[in-house]
Order: structure tokens, then sequence, then C-alpha cells
């Protein structure tokens, strides 16, 4: 599990090569990554967007931004988190991807940015 802290909030990452998913002939290899955001503040929060940066071992690197995280904007209290799955498809055996969120502190209303750690996702067959 990779983890980072930035502005009292705690980004917990665990991802899994799916070979079941994947189709390693047509150059399509699919990661599934846990993502557990935990508030460490005094203050509760909502995660209001995710912008991810995902990289291919080809050098191609592709922009994912968006409102909040599958579908939701999350108010987390302080001291609890918000756990979510998700996915992503390289087109090589290896890559990584990393980003930020951009929280809201409930109790001021300014926004701030948490970095997303960078991790990576390598398809199983490679570490043999």
């Amino acid at each position: 599990m990779i983890w980072q802290t930035t502005n009292g909030i705690t980004i917990e990452i665990a991802s899994r090569y799916e070979a079941e998913h994947s189709k390693p002939l047509l150059k399509k290899y699919v990661h599934s990554y846990q993502v557990n955001v935990i508030n460490d503040n005094e203050h509760a929060v909502q995660l209001l967007r995710r912008h991810w940066f995902i990289h291919d071992s080809d050098q191609t690197i592709r922009e994912v931004e968006g409102s909040g995280v599958i579908g939701v904007q999350p108010i987390i209290r302080p001291g609890g988190n918000h756990t979510y799955m998700s996915w992503s498809v390289l087109h090589t055996e290896i890559g990584k991807m990393h980003g930020n969120y951009t929280i809201l502190n409930l109790d001021s209303n300014k926004e701030y940015v948490v970095k997303i750690p960078e991790f990576l996702l390598v398809a199983d067959h490679i570490l043999n």
C-alpha cells in the first residue's frame, strides 16, 4: 500500500492487476485500485474534484479530471474516511498513476489541494 498525507488528509492506495479482464494480445492491461481518503483534521471536509495523470511506459500520458469520485462528492467527518474502488486500462505492461483531489474545508469554506501519491501499475507476468 502507498500513502501520503497533505494538509491533514491521508490518501492510501492499493492497486491490483486484473488478469481476467486484460487482453495482452490487444495491448489492454486492466488494473483496479482502492483509494482510502482519511480526514485527520478537526473539521469536516468535502472531496470536490479529482485530477489523475495516467502514464503508460511508452511515454503516453492521459489526464482524467472531474467532479468528485465515482459519482459522489463525499463529506468526510473529522477522523472519518471515504473508501472507493476504481480501475484504469493501460496499453503497456507497466505504468503509473498520480494526481490530486480538491478538498473543501467545511468550516472555513476554503478549498485546497491534496496530493494523490504516485503508484505503479504492473502486469503480474512481468514480475515472474
